[in-house]
């Protein structure tokens, strides 16, 4: 007993093997340079949120040949501006709260079965569902069909990101593809059970938030859905703990950068708070894809800040209350995720 969970403490902090984690950040952080900073220039930088959930699509099929990764990126991106999507449809309509809830818990038990029939790695419908929340949350001042373009644009500029290296060897294998296997019998089985449970973690984590008063429910629904992107039990745990740990980490980084004190950073750049926090999104969205298939929690402490500054950036707000919201759901997500695998699997072990 003592040297397993020997064994579960050091595989949590133990870093995975490196696989040229620089070229992967690399290309991400390209992918979400150049629209975000063009949005900056052109005085817009409110709408940078819309170009960083798009330019995630480059997150996708790190280590795939050329032509795989490009189909990998495809499907994904359908994923991330089906977020987008919905989260401005419902921001535009002024429907928050148990809207929010109920429709992004569905989202997630859909996305949950693309995932996996088509093998999205990373896993599961987490970023989805994560721009939903993300976009839904903030006031939309564009077009809705306008903050969907710049997304889209910027999933279509980080697929030709991904793509660029293949100019090198211009080899292309007809009817090459990705395996993906039809969701029949026993697969089938797993991927409903698998999408309930998205379902139940994310519906739940929402309720508690929506309940609680909290302004950001959909921060606890995006947490809840970490832990059940695990392949095991143990590794589902790991996630959840790597969530907590990495995002309050990254909340000192907030603070750090967001916080009214004599020596916040952006007191040394007045008038040019949006350009500061606009290129730190890019730092730390570069730093965040080094980790983010090697340790998930190192990956979190700069992801965190990526989404804190570019919420920021669209809806300014107290970062007291944003920084405290944000570790409270991430508890409250993270813990909600991993009993929901646990419980679920006891039952089913109780029913056999």
């Amino acid at each position: 007993m003592a040297h397993a969970i020997m064994g579960h403490l050091r595989a949590l902090h133990s870093l995975g093997p490196a696989n040229n984690d620089h070229l992967s950040a690399l290309r991400v952080a390209v992918s979400v340079a150049v629209p975000s900073l063009t949005l900056l220039v052109l005085g817009r930088p409110e709408l940078i949120i819309y170009a960083v959930f798009g330019a995630l699509t480059g997150m996708y099929g790190r280590t795939e040949p050329h032509q795989l990764r490009l189909t990998h990126q495809a499907q994904a991106a359908l994923v991330l501006l089906s977020g987008v999507g919905v989260g401005v449809f419902l921001s535009v309509n002024h429907l928050h709260s148990w809207w929010l809830v109920g429709v992004e818990a569905l989202l997630a038990g859909v996305g949950s079965v693309f995932s996996d029939r088509v093998h999205l790695k990373p896993n599961g419908p987490f970023f989805g569902i994560l721009a939903l929340g993300a976009c839904a949350s903030v006031p939309t001042t564009v077009p809705w069909f306008a903050a969907l373009l710049i997304a889209a644009a910027a999933a279509a500029f980080s697929m030709v990101i991904g793509f660029g290296g293949w100019v090198r060897g211009r080899e292309w294998q007809r009817g090459a593809g990705r395996a993906s296997l039809p969701l029949r019998g026993p697969r089938r089985h797993a991927a409903m059970i698998h999408a309930a449970r998205y379902v139940l973690a994310v519906w739940t984590a929402g309720a508690i938030g929506v309940l609680s008063g909290s302004g950001h429910p959909h921060w606890a629904m995006a947490a809840a859905a970490v832990p059940l992107a695990g392949a095991d039990l143990p590794s589902s745990v790991h996630r959840g703990l790597h969530r907590i740990m990495g995002t309050f980490l990254g909340l000192v980084l907030v603070a750090v950068v967001l916080l009214p004190v004599p020596w916040a950073p952006l007191r040394f750049f007045p008038g040019a708070e949006a350009a500061v926090l606009a290129l730190l999104v890019v730092v730390f969205q570069f730093t965040s894809e080094l980790f983010m298939t090697r340790h998930y929690g190192l990956a979190m402490v700069s992801f965190t800040p990526v989404i804190l500054l570019m919420t920021q950036l669209a809806a300014p707000a107290d970062p007291y209350v944003l920084i405290s919201e944000r570790g409270v759901e991430t508890v409250v997500g993270a813990v909600i995720g991993i009993l929901v695998i646990v419980l679920i699997r006891r039952r089913r072990r109780t029913a056999g």
